[in-house]
């Protein structure tokens, strides 16, 4: 019969079982000749948008870094110049949603939730330092609701200011 010593010292010497090999090669990243072109297309190519994605599923959620860390999607291009097809055709193929695209899709209820959770979010800045109200301001009526409260809270935000 073992002890329990011998037991817990034979489990320790033993060797290990060995783990099946994986491979965690990544594939070749998108030529930044390509990526750049495909976020300038964003701004207002649906069309070549559409034809690059198809040939470059990998281009979706690429960036570009125009200088200084700004940096953009092709979603971030289409939401900026008030894009919504485009926007909306990215979004759909899985485009990573953010909160100047939902401000100029005029998804009031998105950003209520993020601005109920972050209330100062409605500072931040998207590609080329843009507010997130002019991205709303881009979505014309169907983005009105959302322009009524980023200028709700940017108000608010005035006020805290000077009374502070």
């Amino acid at each position: 019969m073992h002890s329990r010593r011998s037991v817990l010292i034979a489990s320790f010497a033993a060797p290990l079982p060995l783990l099946p090999q994986t491979t965690t090669e990544r594939p070749a990243a998108v030529e930044q000749a390509l990526v750049k072109e495909f976020v300038i297309a964003g701004h207002n190519d649906l069309e070549k948008v559409q034809t690059m994605l198809a040939a470059r599923p990998a281009l979706l959620n690429a960036t570009w870094d125009w200088g200084g860390g700004d940096f953009e999607t092709a979603l971030g291009g289409a939401s900026h110049m008030g894009r919504r097809d485009i926007a909306l055709f990215l979004i759909e193929k899985g485009a990573r949603l953010d909160m100047f695209a939902a401000a100029m899709l005029g998804k009031v209820d998105i950003l209520k939730a993020a601005l109920a959770a972050f209330p100062d979010i409605h500072k931040s800045l998207g590609p080329h330092k843009i507010p997130m109200i002019a991205h709303a301001r881009k979505g014309g009526e169907d983005a009105l609701a959302v322009v009524k409260l980023l200028e709700t809270y940017q108000a608010a935000s005035a006020s805290a200011i000077s009374i502070g």
